[in-house]
């Protein structure tokens, strides 16, 4: 409620999937988490190094997903496998 009204929390994703709420949209999140997690763990690795991701770094991001789905995806995971990452840690020097 807002303001003594009721909240419209009906929607639509980009993709055209319809929601009626935060269970409906904790459920399609949940559906989809692969693809989630492997999206979000790009991101966050791009954002670490600085750069938009090459085709070199899927290797990488791969490895990282697969590290996290072992380790009941921990956000200290992710951190520690982008930190720990040949891309990260040999970056070339910058001018």
């Amino acid at each position: 409620m807002d303001a003594g009204k009721p909240i419209d929390t009906a929607g639509q994703l980009p993709d055209g999937t319809k929601i009626a709420g935060p269970d409906d949209l904790k459920r399609v999140l949940l559906d989809g988490k692969d693809g989630f997690i492997r999206f979000f763990t790009g991101k966050m690795l791009g954002y670490a190094l600085g750069r938009g991701l090459t085709p070199s770094d899927s290797c990488t991001v791969d490895r990282i997903v697969a590290k996290l789905a072992s380790e009941d995806y921990r956000a200290q995971t992710l951190v520690r496998e982008i930190v720990m990452s040949v891309p990260f840690r040999y970056q070339a020097g910058k001018h």
